[in-house]
């Protein structure tokens, strides 16, 4: 599948090259051909193609420009881009180059994945979302991060609790320098360590410790992430604070316009008109309520995830992550089509029903497909009315489905658990029987 993936994103990257290595191809079929990437695209306007060495030098304008060697990504992706240019002199070498350092990740958390879930990890292998969009960005490596701390605190048992979620909470900390987002699981990470990974009945109890809230266990999992973060950041804020900065600057800057596929724009923009000053007007209506209500998703499904809890059942760590991660795509003034790698993690590792699985993807590809078309179909002068039906239905197949997995991964038990043979009271001779711990 990776290969196929190659590929597809490789028919944008033909000869001849322009003096820059740009291929003189990618902007006549990058819509029309449902090939465009952003690591292709990317190869212009960041220094990458001057082999730059990021965030040391450069920074940003007042509108959002950015210059030198200054890119709009957490330092560990800017690192990457850095790495795959390396002996490139065209965008095709670049892509090439940029998939053979991602595609090991993927192997990776599909391993992983195997081990945790069994078949249902065929979703993340062989699914639609890894050939749209394994080489259509740098998602690959901040995907395996989430996936390895699920791994590390689920597998490798034969470790104590504490220990483990330490490791994974590092690994959390290199995600969130990647992409930002593994970041929001160290809070319910965090609460699984404080409740001993165990509920009412008993769960997860680390055998060497008593009972009670692990408080030590719990600061110390805040202070791996938190010093993993400040320990990869920190050289390059002191070797280049403008740079560095401007990532961050880029992020905040950036508006809920036509390209970033949300429900802001297609849900809330229509309401604001045309009038003048609309635009900025619904602009600050965005920036106000996104992050309001981002945040109040992530404190709902912490709730949710304690009552149950509370109910008798160890915190649920993985459904809140992923709980989280639904609200942060839902409400977030950006949602690019590559994001769907994220979610898919979550839909192998728990029980969510196939159907809504299946609807998700297809909403995904009227978006992952339908909006380089309706791109195509705009900057041509053809009529898009097709197009932008097909994209309006992704946007809102998606946000709705995401709704129904925010609650549906709050409850959902893991796909990979075993039957074990537990003594049934009572039972003939003491035999034993199967059932689902």
């Amino acid at each position: 599948m990776l290969v196929f993936a190659y590929f597809n994103k490789a028919r944008c990257a033909v000869g001849p090259f322009d003096a820059d290595g740009r291929s003189e191809m990618f902007d006549k079929i990058k819509d029309a051909e449902v090939c465009y990437s952003d690591i292709q695209f990317l190869w212009l306007g960041r220094s990458i193609n001057e082999h730059v060495f990021p965030y040391i030098s450069g920074g940003i304008t007042s509108d959002g420009t950015l210059t030198g060697g200054a890119v709009e990504y957490p330092v560990l992706s800017g690192l990457l881009m850095w790495l795959g240019a390396a002996g490139a002199t065209d965008d095709a070498v670049f892509l090439l180059h940029s998939a053979l350092l991602l595609a090991p990740f993927a192997l990776a958390t599909a391993w992983m994945l195997g081990r945790l879930s069994g078949p249902a990890a065929l979703l993340w292998s062989v699914g639609p979302p890894l050939l749209l969009y394994a080489f259509h960005n740098w998602e690959l490596p901040v995907v395996w991060t989430s996936v390895a701390a699920v791994y590390v605190v689920t597998a490798l048992t034969r470790y104590p609790l504490r220990a483990r979620a330490i490791a994974a909470a590092v690994l959390l900390g290199i995600g969130f320098c990647l992409k930002l987002y593994p970041g929001i699981f160290v809070l319910p990470l965090l609460i699984y360590v404080l409740t001993r990974g165990a509920g009412q009945g008993g769960d997860e109890q680390d055998a060497d410790r008593p009972g009670g809230y692990d408080v030590r266990g719990a600061l110390a999992v805040a202070a791996a992430a938190a010093g993993t973060v400040v320990a990869i950041n920190l050289p390059f804020a002191l070797a280049g604070y403008e740079g560095w900065r401007a990532s961050i600057t880029f992020q905040q800057l950036r508006q809920a316009d036509i390209t970033t596929n949300s429900i802001w724009y297609w849900g809330l923009r229509p309401l604001f008109g045309e009038a003048p000053g609309s635009e900025e007007s619904f602009q600050e209506v965005v920036s106000a309520a996104s992050p309001v209500l981002v945040l109040v998703s992530f404190l709902l499904a912490v709730w949710l995830g304690w009552k149950r809890y509370s109910a008798g059942a160890a915190f649920p760590w993985v459904g809140v992550s992923a709980a989280m991660l639904c609200g942060f795509l839902l409400f977030h003034k950006v949602h690019s089509p590559q994001y769907t790698l994220w979610l898919i993690p979550f839909l192998v590792l728990l029980r969510v029903p196939w159907a809504a699985v299946g609807g998700y993807l297809l909403a995904d590809a009227a978006i992952g497909i339908g909006v380089f078309r309706y791109f195509y179909a705009l900057g041509s002068g053809d009529p898009a009315d097709i197009e932008k039906h097909v994209v309006q239905f992704g946007v809102w197949g998606r946000a709705l489905l995401l709704v129904v997995f925010f609650f549906v991964f709050l409850w959902a038990e893991p796909r990979g658990r075993r039957r074990e043979p537990v003594p049934v009271p009572n039972y003939p001779r003491g035999e034993l029987v199967s059932v689902f711990r």
